[in-house]
Formats: C-alpha cells, structure tokens, sequence
C-alpha cells in the first residue's frame, strides 16, 4: 500500500525594493530641507522685523537728545535752559493724548509717519535757518510734536503683528532703538556742534528720512508671519502666552497694498466702526493702576533726579595720585553732570535692550517694582547732595556710590519702559468683542497708544519739579561750606 506524501510548501521572502528605499529617504531628505528653509526664512523675517523697529525708535528720539544736547548752543546765555526742555517734552505730551484719545476710526500708518518725518525735517530746518529765540522754540515744537506722534504711531503698529510674541519682539527692538538714542543723539551733537548750529542742525534734518524709507523698503509685511509659529520663533522669542492675540486671517489688499493702513487683521468694515469715548474709558480703567501710574512714577522720580539732583552731585576733582582711573575721567568740576548722564544713558540702552537680548520680561506683578526702586534711588541721592553719606573728605566713595545709583536709575527708567509696553502687547482681547475684528484691531492701538501720555506727563511734572529742588539743594550745600553748585 502507497502511502501519501506531501511536499514542503515554497516558502517565499520578498525584501523591499531598495528604489522604495531610496525614494523615502529621499522624501526624508526634501522634507528636512524644506524645514530649515522655513527656519532660515523665519529667522530673516524676524531680523528685518527688528532692524526697522530699532531704527524707528532710534530715529524718532534722537532728535530730541539732540535738541536737549544742544540747548546751550540754541539760546542766549540769559535765557532760561528749562524752557527748551519744555518746548521739547509738551508739544509731545499734546500728541500723545490728542492722538488716540480724540481722533476716532483707522490709523493710516503711512501717511502718518510721511507727515511725521516732514515735520521733523521742517523743525530742525527752522532751528538752523532763524536766529530768533521764538522762531527756534517753534522749531523745537514742531520736532518734539512730530517725535511725540511717531512714539506712539510705531508702539500701535506694533499691535498689528501676530502671534503676541512677534508683536512683543517689535515692542522690544523699538525700545532698544529709543534707548541707543540717548547715546547716539549726544555723540552725534558732540561731532557737529563745532560746525556751529546752522550747519549742525542742518544736518540733523536729514535723519527723519530714514522712517520712511525704512517702513516702505525694510520693513515685513504683517502677512508674513499669520501662519502658526515655527520652531525658529520659538527659539529666538519668548516664549508665547497660552492664548493668541487675534485669529490668523489674511489680510484685504485693497487698501493695505496703497500703502494707507498696515494690519494682521483683514480690513474689516470700512464705515461704522469706531470706539466711542465710552469704549475708551471702559479700556482705559484698568491700565491705569497696571501701567500707566508705575510708568508715570518712574519717569518723576528718574527726570527730577536727572535734572534737579544731577547737577548738585558735585566733588573735588580726584588727583592723579590718590585716584589715577577717576582723574582720567573727570578734569573739572563741571565733568561730572556729563558723567552722570552718560552712565544714565548707557545703562537705560542695555536695560531697554533687555527684551531684544533675549532676556526674560518681567512678570506682571513686579511691574511696579522699578517705581518703588526708583523712588529709593531718588531718596538716597537727595539725602548724598544735600547732606553725604561718606563725609567731604571721602570723594571718591561718594563718586563711587551715585555711580552705582544713577546705574541703577538707569536700569529701573528702561526696564520700566520695555515691560510695560511688552505687557500690554500681550493682553488678550475681549471676549466679548473678539467676533468683531476690526473693533478688535481698533482696541489693541488704542490701549498700547492711551499708556504712551504717562511717561510724557512724568517728565513734564518733574521739570516743574527739578528747578526747586536744584536751588533747594545748592542752598543746603553752601550752609554746610561746599561751594561747587555755586561756581558752575
């Protein structure tokens, strides 16, 4: 009998084609490329970003350092050097609250910073072509209304950026640019002023033309970033809130393409839609204890040190052998109110570049810390004029000492400016409106507009103040037998 007999069935392994191979790791390679295109275009869109806004701050304030380095220069010995910095700091005062708490509806950016940079350019060209005292303080007005508007035209373009973290990084590049101003507006005057005022000025009256230029042919479009954040922002921002400002919508190119209006928003209606003055109260109610008064605060107490205790922190002037450095820097009398400032103005750059080098902003809460600090300051450098810490026969100490402390001026006034206007950046709009978006849109430029009068206000109170307090502290000086405010 045959039994059955069953063969082993074939059994078959079939490996992947190594095309497919090839193909995937191709498609791996095409897709890695295209991310670090992404990250490379992202990085130089955020870089373009800052360089316009630190150029619009830095432009937009220098001139009015410059004015303020100039003062001696622009009026007659007789003439009180307090009344140019009242022309330069009220008309700007004017701006900032005219501007976003009476003007109704959309804000054309373009013809607004064209109307500011003619306005400069006029100011300092009427300060360099008339000799009359009257004709220059209108000169100065016209720089310090048009320096006052384009503060807060550039802090409300900023609100048109989205995501908050792009917004922020405008917001901190700004600051960083108005900060290096101190700096660059002193230096530039310290150059010129030899060529006398007409030429000097003259030349000054160029600078406004970089705003325009800038905002035309440097600056991204707000349509370039309404697309989810990549990995690149979140590398070079800080890190975003949980929520996100306004939606992504793209924009209406109609009006925006001329060039009038500039926005992450679509253009929305067109009529009908405007905040009343019961909108803005209702938006301004709860900055005001938030930002507005530990900005205000901080800007009395910084300008009253700067300019009605400044000029009283007088000593003897160090000798090459006791302090060979200090001797080096300071030859008479009269070098230290320069010194003074320059240290006040270095460290208020740094501080104000805080956000843009990559630093964390400050939290909410600790807003006010800067004011509480700053009135510390205000207080230890009236009690060193009027009547020392260290004693007259221990200059040094004491020179070291109001270097430290004006530092530490410095640091308060810029971290005070940057993180509020950082802050209210990323505020979140109301729930109840957020359907509405150009209402939305509208909210957002005036909140960040309606804090810029604080500052102004500040300084503007505190040179009401420093003149006082200057004679006060001179006064109490020359009871105790130092005599150098008198010889200035």
């Amino acid at each position: 009998m045959r039994h059955p007999t069953f063969a082993p069935a074939d059994l078959t392994i079939t490996f992947p084609d190594r095309g497919s191979e090839t193909d995937d790791d191709e498609f791996d390679r095409h897709d890695s490329r295209t991310d670090k295109e992404t990250q490379k275009r992202e990085r130089k869109l955020l870089q373009k970003l800052g360089l316009s806004f630190f150029l619009f701050g830095l432009i937009n304030n220098v001139l009015y350092v410059i004015i303020l380095s100039a003062a001696l220069d622009l009026v007659p010995p007789s003439t009180p050097k307090g009344i140019i910095a009242f022309c330069n700091i009220a008309p700007a005062l004017v701006a900032k609250v005219g501007w976003p708490y009476i003007l109704k509806g959309r804000i054309r950016y373009a013809k607004r910073l064209i109307g500011c940079c003619i306005l400069s350019t006029l100011g300092m060209l009427v300060i360099a072509i008339f000799d009359s005292l009257y004709m220059r303080l209108l000169g100065i007005g016209f720089a310090s209304f048009s320096s006052g508007l384009g503060e807060l035209t550039f802090l409300q373009l900023s609100t048109t950026y989205s995501p908050p973290s792009i917004a922020g990084h405008s917001v901190g590049y700004f600051a960083s640019g108005t900060g290096a101003a101190g700096l660059v507006g002193a230096f530039l005057w310290w150059e010129v002023r030899s060529l006398g005022v007409r030429t000097g000025v003259g030349i000054s009256s160029v600078m406004p033309l970089v705003i325009p230029l800038t905002y035309f042919l440097l600056l991204p479009h707000s349509s370039s970033f309404l697309y989810p954040a990549h990995s690149a922002y979140e590398d070079m921002l800080s890190p975003p809130p949980v929520f996100s400002a306004l939606p992504y919508t793209p924009l209406a190119a109609a009006e925006d393409e001329a060039g009038e209006e500039e926005g992450s928003l679509p253009s929305g209606p067109k009529r009908g839609v405007a905040l009343s003055a019961s909108d803005k109260w209702r938006l301004v109610k709860p900055l005001l204890s938030r930002y507005m008064l530990p900005l205000f605060c901080v800007y009395l107490f910084e300008y009253t040190i700067n300019q009605g205790i400044g000029p009283t922190l007088l000593y003897p002037v160090p000798s090459a052998e006791d302090h060979w450095l200090l001797s080096k820097i300071i030859h008479t009398v009269r070098d230290y109110y320069p010194l003074w400032q320059l240290v006040y103005q270095t460290t208020v750059f740094l501080s104000r570049s805080s956000i843009s080098l990559g630093l964390p902003a400050l939290p909410a809460r600790l807003l006010p810390l800067p004011a509480i600090v700053q009135f510390g300051i205000l207080l230890a450098l009236t009690y060193e004029s009027a009547v020392g810490f260290f004693g007259d026969d221990s200059g040094a100490l004491s020179i070291f000492l109001v270097f430290a402390l004006i530092s530490l001026e410095g640091v308060c006034g810029g971290l005070a400016y940057v993180n509020v206007f950082y802050r209210i950046n990323h505020e979140p709009p109301d729930p109840n409106i957020s359907s509405n978006i150009e209402q939305t849109r509208q909210e957002r430029e005036f909140k960040i507009g309606s804090i810029g009068f604080a500052d102004s206000s500040g300084i503007l109170f505190a040179s009401l103040l420093a003149v006082p307090t200057e004679i006060q502290l001179c006064k109490t000086q020359v009871r105790r037998g130092k005599m150098f405010c008198k010889g200035l």
